[in-house]
């Protein structure tokens, strides 16, 4: 009897934006095509498969739905802890689900415990301050140029070209702009890394691996010196290259800090770590996202075309890895000629 799979998600069409609202305030949500393919996906590997919503419904519904497993990629709602939702939800109803739990998904979404994780362990991220009172920015013992994020948000929401700061005026206009635009949002300000950008993603937990480094060209170029990832370029003019044309030692280090970075946020199935490289080729992790875009357009799908696979094969192996953590798949039954996911 083929096992059920739940699906959990937020997207986009749920949250109405109004005229005073930030044009990326649904950047975290995804697109109804990314469930849709998700779903497909797992009924081509033989799976049924149960559309279940966000915590909302969960809510709605607290009687254990018919399930033998979720695969959660909701994004929740106000807060830092939306991540963590439906993940304590699941864990209440003592169903088995995919990926990171909620203090996992809490702890990540707050850039800020992240970087104190990092420290902690020694990983190299750029050094950061947090934003108590921005009349005192002028105190901070950081090196200009300095980047001005959300502390916690996700899918570069904040971001734009006015967020890269070179002296403490410019950096007290960002920060207010930020605070009175996301109500309620608080702020953080960390070193800028000038370089190249780059992205990994992480799959599996006994043990994880990382797969190939992939760089993100921005209008086309790669040396990027000054520029970053920014939610525009959600929309256009980003491109991934996988595998990365860099030396295999950086490739390497970056995979090892990948690596390292998951288990120190005790994360599960998959993740995607990204860096900053500067021109000395230091990686920098900037930071670790245990809930990431299964999209088409994302890195899951251009690591697929690097191996040779179809991304249902990538998403199905990530579910795969779930079942085995979960003990309702054997790594037999995973290898076996029949599974799709098997020489992946």
């Amino acid at each position: 009897m083929a096992l059920r799979v739940g699906l959990t998600y937020n997207v986009k069409s749920e949250l109405i934006l109004k005229p005073t609202d930030p044009p990326d305030l649904n950047a975290e949500l995804d697109h109804e095509d990314t469930v849709n393919h998700i779903e497909q996906a797992f009924r081509e590997a033989g799976y049924e498969v149960a559309r279940m919503g966000g915590a909302r419904r969960l809510l709605e519904h607290m009687d254990r739905p018919n399930v033998d497993i979720v695969f959660n990629i909701a994004e929740g709602y106000e807060g830092r802890n939306r991540e963590s939702q439906v993940p304590i939800l699941l864990e209440m109803m003592k169903i088995p689900f995919v990926g990171a739990d909620g203090l996992t998904l809490g702890l990540t979404l707050d850039k800020v415990l992240t970087k104190k994780v990092l420290i902690a362990e020694g990983i190299p991220t750029p050094r950061y301050a947090q934003v108590q009172d921005p009349d005192a920015l002028w105190q901070v013992e950081l090196a200009y140029p300095l980047i001005v994020k959300l502390r916690c948000e996700g899918s570069s929401k904040g971001l734009s070209e006015q967020s890269l700061v070179n002296g403490p005026e410019d950096l007290r206009r960002q920060v207010r702009w930020l605070i009175e635009t996301y109500k309620g949002s608080s702020v953080f300000i960390e070193e800028f890394i000038e370089g190249q950008e780059f992205t990994v993603a992480v799959i599996g937990n006994d043990p994880p691996e990382a797969y190939p480094v992939c760089q993100i060209a921005l209008d086309g170029k790669i040396d990027l010196g000054r520029k970053f990832f920014t939610w525009a370029y959600l929309r256009s003019g980003a491109d991934y290259i996988c595998p990365a044309r860099i030396p295999d030692s950086l490739a390497r280090r970056m995979q090892e800090l990948s690596l390292r970075t998951y288990q120190a946020v005790d994360c599960r199935d998959f993740g995607r770590v990204d860096f900053r490289v500067d021109s000395h080729a230091q990686p920098y992790v900037l930071e670790i996202n245990p809930l990431p875009s299964l999209s088409m357009e994302d890195v899951f799908n251009i690591i697929a075309k690097a191996r040779g696979i179809t991304h249902h094969q990538m998403i199905t192996k990530i579910l795969d890895a779930a079942l085995m953590r979960h003990g309702l798949k054997t790594q037999h039954e995973v290898n076996s000629p029949s599974n799709p996911t098997r020489s992946l």
